[in-house]
């Protein structure tokens, strides 16, 4: 089993920036590829961004590219997501995830083990 706890979100001015963590904790010793999602009230889970277990392939959603960047540090066990242009669209509760090969994915439904989320929240 593996436990994922995000940090970092928080309410944010449009245009400003956050840095989301994401730290893995119990059977780090297989490695993850990992991905964040993110849920906005009424709305379905949406693919962020995804990153290869090595942190060599990147992934993003269309809606956040040339805005995020997700990146990791296998030996602190943790994923960032650098949110830069924060929009009012933004807006939702974000959650990491991990899925046990070598490669990130796109579908929520690959992933083995997920976070509880943090809020963020971006006003105009």
């Amino acid at each position: 089993q593996v436990q994922l706890v995000e940090s970092g979100g928080g309410l944010v001015q449009a245009g400003g920036s956050l840095r989301l963590s994401c730290a893995a904790s119990g059977r780090t010793d297989s490695s993850y590829a990992m991905g964040w999602f993110r849920q906005a009230p009424g709305k379905e889970r949406e693919f962020v961004a995804a990153i290869s277990r090595s942190g060599g392939i990147t992934y993003y959603g269309d809606s956040v590219k040339g805005r995020f960047t997700i990146s990791r540090d296998n030996a602190k066990n943790t994923v960032y997501l650098q949110m830069n242009s924060l929009k009012p669209s933004d807006t939702a509760v974000f959650v990491c995830a991990a899925r046990s090969y070598n490669s990130g994915s796109y579908y929520p439904n690959e992933y083995d083990f997920w976070g509880q989320g943090t809020q963020v929240t971006v006003s105009s």
